[in-house]
């Protein structure tokens, strides 16, 4: 069941915003728009008027002449009505363009640069009549219906009460001659659209927040979305579970395939296998190449078998090293003494084998520190404090 428009009450997210920009879902005010094609024609007019007067006295004049050849041909009025009517056209044709420039600036600043395929797609929910009929009656196309009639009226009334005002000096234009009669139109002309301008202007102004307003209102969320969304962008837990299984696998074939590169294995007999290997030539310090508990020591115990890889059995070396590095990363300082002594001991055995060297004694149990050992080291204690008792023990 969809969610009802009462349990929408939680605000859009950011991934929602996006996804209806991508729809072609973007806040633009048509008020703004219409300001700015108005602007920018008035303003245009306004810095051309003397060319304008010029060329329009000129066309004007040409239509209105009649001779002995216009009377003789029958088809003279047709061809210059034609003729004037492109003339028009191309003379109107730049500030057209300019004004639909305008309009797309100005929409473009309101809601930001958008281009959506998806808005362009044909929808047969669009062809439904009872889906039609619910968007005609909505609330959002009904907020939308008045608005226009409201700024209609209020340009209607504006325009009204202007004409009013200044029915008189209209009328002193019919008296006078042509030329004349155009610039003093144009000023009354001027005058009213200023008018219309500024209220255009105030309407734009609370209309741009108000298209945000209703967007971010339509494309409120409710807690089932919300939790949907969130399950989407996070991944479903089975696939995520799966996705660490096979990483962790890869991840184990990387470091068993790094073992007999190792220098030796330092194991807990039965938890802990760490891997190290050294290289005095290229390594500042000793580092881990793998590093595994329970099972996965025992597989690097016996790959470093198959490699002929020492394995040495040092339980407190071993399990600092499983809990104070990363596989890759270098020895702690701290750990630099111990590994060196499993190093040497190592170095040594392999002299000895290949008949350079005697034979190294037993390896003894090496040292380390306890603070680094998770088998001894302790939490830290509480600070006593002196109870009752205590004081009159203490007494």
């Amino acid at each position: 069941m969809a969610d009802s428009a009462q349990d929408k009450q939680l605000p859009a997210s950011q991934r929602k915003i996006q996804k209806s920009r991508e729809d072609g879902q973007v806040a633009r005010s048509r008020d703004l728009g219409h300001f700015a094609a108005c602007f920018i024609g008035g303003l245009a007019i306004v810095v051309t008027a003397p060319q304008t007067v010029d060329w329009l006295r000129g066309v004007v004049t040409r239509l209105l002449k009649f001779d002995a050849a216009t009377l003789a041909n029958p088809h003279a009025m047709s061809d210059r009505l034609a003729d004037g009517t492109w003339q028009f056209l191309m003379g109107a044709m730049p500030l057209g363009v300019l004004m639909l420039l305008a309009g797309v600036v100005a929409s473009v600043g309101s809601g930001g640069w958008n281009f959506s395929w998806k808005a362009l797609q044909p929808k047969l929910s669009k062809f439904d009549p009872i889906s039609g009929i619910a968007r005609l009656f909505s609330l959002s196309q009904l907020g939308q219906t008045l608005k226009a009639c409201a700024l209609a009226l209020l340009l209607g009334l504006i325009g009204w009460l202007y004409v009013q005002a200044n029915f008189e000096r209209f009328t002193h234009v019919l008296g006078m001659p042509l030329p004349a009669a155009l610039g003093f139109a144009g000023s009354l002309v001027w005058g009213g659209i200023v008018l219309l301008l500024i209220a255009l202007g105030c309407v734009a102004v609370l209309d741009v927040p108000l298209q945000r307003f209703m967007l971010m209102r339509q494309l409120r969320m409710s807690h089932q979305e919300a939790k949907n969304e969130h399950k989407d962008a996070e991944g479903n837990a089975e696939v995520k579970s799966k996705i660490k299984v096979r990483m962790r696998e890869a991840s184990n074939r990387r470091m068993l395939a790094a073992v007999p590169k190792a220098n030796l294995v330092v194991m807990n007999p039965t938890h802990f296998a760490v891997a190290l290997q050294y290289d005095a030539e290229t390594m500042a310090a000793p580092k881990v190449v793998a590093k595994g508990a329970d099972l996965m020591a025992f597989r690097i115990r016996d790959a470093a078998h198959a490699a002929n890889v020492p394995v040495l059995e040092q339980p407190p070396l071993a399990r600092a090293l499983y809990a104070h590095t990363e596989v890759d990363q270098q020895v702690p300082a701290a750990l630099f003494a111990a590994v060196a002594q499993v190093l040497a001991w190592v170095f040594q055995l392999r002299s000895s084998m290949s008949g350079q060297g005697a034979a190294p004694g037993p390896l003894r149990a090496v040292e380390v520190p306890e603070a680094l050992d998770p088998k001894t080291r302790r939490p830290a204690q509480p600070a006593a404090t002196d109870s009752p008792s205590n004081a009159a023990d203490s007494a």
